[in-house]
This record gives C-alpha cells, structure tokens and sequence, in this order.
C-alpha cells in the first residue's frame, strides 16, 4: 500500500512516503515559511523523486493537530482535498503522537510539547514500550506549571521531547527536578517515518469526517468571547 503522509502541526513541514513496511522517501523543512505555500509543491518534488504518481496513493495520513491554528487547518485542508480527489481512504493522527513516537526506541514515559504561548503548552504524555506508543494523559493545552504538577504524579522520569520544549526547559526542570529529561536536539520534530508508521495502524475516515484537533479556540474567538464576557460583567 502506497501512503502519504503530512504534518503541519508547527512550522516545521515534515512529509512522508511509504510503499507497505518500505519508507521511500522523507522530506523536513524547518523554517519559518507559509505552510500555503510549500505544502503542494513538497509533496509533487517527493512523489517525482519517488516515481509515485497521485493515482498510485492508496492512503492519506494527516497529523490533525493540536498545535499551530493555521498550520493545522492548512494541513487537514490539503490532506482531506487530496484524499476526496483521489478517492481514497483518510487516517488522522495526533501531532503529539507523532513526536512522541519519533523519540528513541525506549521503554518509559515521553511527553511531546509544542507552544502554545502564554506559559501555556499543547502537549500529552505517551508511554513507549517496545516500539508501540500508547496514551497515558490525553492531549491538551495546558499551562506549564499545572502540567509539571500533573507529571509528578507519575513518579518516574519523563523524556520531554520537540524542539519548542526547549522554550520552557528551565521552568520544567526547576519544577520536576530529576524526573524532567531533555531530549534536546535528538528529537526536535516528527519525523515522517515515525507519522507513517503510527498512522498506518490508525482506521482510515470518509475525508469528511476529519476535523481539526485545535485543542483551543481562535484567538479572535478567546477575544470575542472575553469582550462579550466584559459586557455582560458591566451590566450586571
């Protein structure tokens, strides 16, 4: 089975092929660009060199979020549009997932992060065990400190792994002392190999039933809603 798979959950663009068990080709591009406006023209150069052609795809796998609003949302859009056109099946995979599974092979508790701004983290915690990642705490936006708080209850060390992690390294370890451990720059993002593998065992959806996993609301949604609570504070 020949799968596609794209992750646009930060601004790190990381894209997959896979023909069954074999990677064929992986593509990452870690910069500050306009997920619009790379995301077509990456996916054609790696089919090209791969020699697969758009007919040829049996499946989609699309990380669908929580992460970047925008970037999810261009992600989700792309993926479901492909999968409609194509007729083929849908998988839609947590982002955090994907970078828990990229971490090393190990047994013990990972725990992706990506910022959410604010002393506020999108992140869950995953448990790996030979090879498999299984969820431990669901996904979610959370702030820094209440999640430390949360992680120590599990009283064993926590690989935090994601480059945006790196952001917030000082609060976690300050909290968690030695049960914090830090993957640094061995697992700054998803790589597409560990998104093909994941989302090959997930059930594939109608592409119209994939939604976006934004894990909060839009910031002119969170302004809406904090003016109209302001009103009706004043009228009260």
């Amino acid at each position: 089975m020949k799968i596609l798979a794209i992750d646009t959950s930060t601004y790190t663009l990381s894209i997959g092929l896979a023909d069954g068990d074999v990677i064929l080709a992986e593509q990452v591009t870690n910069v500050k660009k306009n997920h619009s406006i790379r995301v077509m023209p990456a996916i054609q150069t790696l089919m090209t060199e791969a020699d697969i052609k758009p007919e040829d795809l049996e499946k989609i796998i699309v990380t669908n979020g929580p992460g970047s609003y925008t970037g999810v949302r261009i992600g989700v859009t792309i993926a479901k549009t492909l999968a409609w056109t194509l007729n083929i099946p849908l998988a839609a995979v947590s982002g955090l997932a994907s970078l828990a599974a990229s971490a090393p092979v190990v047994d013990g508790l990972v725990c992706p992060v990506f910022d959410a701004r604010r002393e506020r983290i999108f992140t869950g915690l995953y448990r790996l065990s030979n090879g498999a990642v299984q969820p431990v705490l669901e996904d979610r936006n959370v702030s820094v400190a209440e999640w430390c708080t949360e992680l120590l209850l599990q009283k064993e060390p926590v690989l935090f792994v994601g480059q945006e992690s790196k952001i917030y390294e000082k609060v976690i370890a300050e909290q968690m002392g030695e049960q914090a451990v830090f993957a640094g720059r061995a697992v700054p993002y998803t790589r597409p190999a560990a998104l093909l593998a994941l989302g090959a065992a997930v059930e594939s959806n109608n592409p119209t039933e994939v939604v976006p996993n934004y894990a909060r609301l839009a910031e002119a949604e969170a302004k809406w809603i904090e003016a109209n609570e302001k009103k009706a504070a004043g009228r009260e």
